[in-house]
């Protein structure tokens, strides 16, 4: 029995266990197959800082059931408990010998949430977009894990810029200062990101902000210091650039509007969908350019070379440099292939430079932002700030109400 549930019918040990639709001597089950449980703060805006705090955290409330969508992502495989111990876990507590668990090394767990991609409703920044999805991160994703949330640095996007103009062009930036329905009571005038930094830091979040640097960058600089320090890392990020970083100690988990919560991405979905390596995203992406930071793909100068024709090249050749170093001594595909790769490999070689993740940013890990989230604050805070966008909708709604009128 797991939990009080008689393993018999269609509850199969093996697949709860790999699954991690089950957290066996904890009983929690949620939407992205990891459980914890939160709690309640106030809210207030102080100065913005660069760096925010971690504080520890209290003993976690009872975790529950969730239901699981039939349309959701199979579950990872991974724990949910964050706890700082490292000595091996069993995932059944009674007779793994005999009913096949595995035992197995917990590694801790920390977040990295991309703040910027959580603002935006379709192209527009929206405070009730971030709302939205970090309520649903601390009540569905995470609890007590760590959490270091990131935001895109002034001039973040200068670098890639200069080497290709039309990057992230047609972005709406945040404004300094925000309209009456995107404010809080005392918010110093509105700033987009002091009040999300507010708002994060007194759920115990620290801050990062990398002047010159794009959130992205910090991120990826930071995964692998956390990889080097022996964590599993989760990306809390809609952002097809973290792909490149997937890896068996790395996932990303995606907020989806269509199913009103966050989904687990990891190695093996990657898989599923592409038919090959991670390591070959950031070769892919450059063939078939990011319409959405606005990297066009070799498609618009041979428009005959798609997905289809990129994955069987990298799966044989590996990476975009392999393949056009290929190209430049023999033939590797059809002629218009050949010919696209021959003419165009410096445009390929300049996506390259801007779709990949740098990882020299000048920020190191610090060990305070490793300690389990004190989630004591979250509901509290969560609430008031949503309830004063709220409020200040209705003042804004009816401010417009009266300026039609007159």
């Amino acid at each position: 029995m797991i939990s009080g549930i008689p393993l018999t019918g269609r509850f199969k040990p093996n697949r709860f266990l790999h699954n991690s639709s089950v957290k066996v001597e904890m009983g929690a089950v949620g939407c992205s197959g990891f459980g914890e449980s939160g709690g309640g703060g106030g809210f207030g805006l102080p100065a913005m800082l660069e760096v925010g705090v971690a504080v520890h955290s209290p003993t976690p409330l009872p975790c529950a059931w969730l239901p699981r969508r039939a349309n959701a992502l199979p579950k990872p495989n991974w724990r949910s408990n964050s706890s700082s111990s490292s000595s091996p876990s069993v995932y059944c507590s009674s007779n793994h010998h005999t009913c096949g668990c595995q035992v197995s090394t917990k590694k801790d767990r920390v977040f990295f949430l991309d703040v910027n991609s959580l603002c935006y409703r379709r192209s527009t920044p929206s405070l009730h977009s971030f709302a939205h999805w970090i309520s649903l991160f601390f009540s569905q994703v995470s609890f007590r894990s760590p959490v270091i949330a990131v935001l895109d640095g002034e001039g973040g996007n200068d670098y890639r810029r200069e080497l290709l103009p039309s990057y992230k062009a047609h972005r709406k930036k945040f404004s300094g200062q925000l309209s009456t329905s995107s404010t809080c009571s005392g918010a110093a005038g509105g700033n987009f990101h002091l009040v999300i930094t507010d708002v994060l830091q007194k759920c115990n979040v620290p801050v990062l902000k990398i002047k010159g640097h794009e959130a992205d960058d910090v991120i990826a600089t930071l995964v692998e210091q956390a990889l080097r320090r022996g964590f599993r890392v989760v990306i809390g990020s809609p952002d097809k650039d973290f792909k490149q970083l997937i890896s068996e100690d790395v996932q990303i988990v995606i907020p989806m509007p269509e199913f009103g919560r966050w989904s687990f991405y990891t190695i093996k979905h990657y898989i599923a969908q592409y038919n090959c390596n991670p390591c070959s995203d950031l070769s892919l992406r450059c063939i078939l350019g990011d319409e959405v930071d606005g990297v066009p793909g070799i498609q618009h100068v041979a428009p005959g070379f798609g997905r289809k024709t990129a994955l069987k090249l990298l799966k044989k050749h590996g990476s975009l440099e392999n393949l056009l170093k290929a190209a430049a001594i023999r033939t590797v595909g059809k002629h218009y292939v050949q010919d696209a790769l021959a003419k165009h490999a410096d445009y390929l070689r300049k996506n390259y430079e801007v779709l990949s993740l740098r990882r020299d940013v000048p920020v190191r890990l610090k060990e305070e932002w490793l300690s389990e989230r004190n989630n004591r604050n979250d509901s509290i805070t969560l609430s008031n700030f949503t309830n004063m966008l709220g409020e200040a909708k209705k003042i804004d709604t009816q401010s417009f109400i009266l300026s039609s009128r007159t």
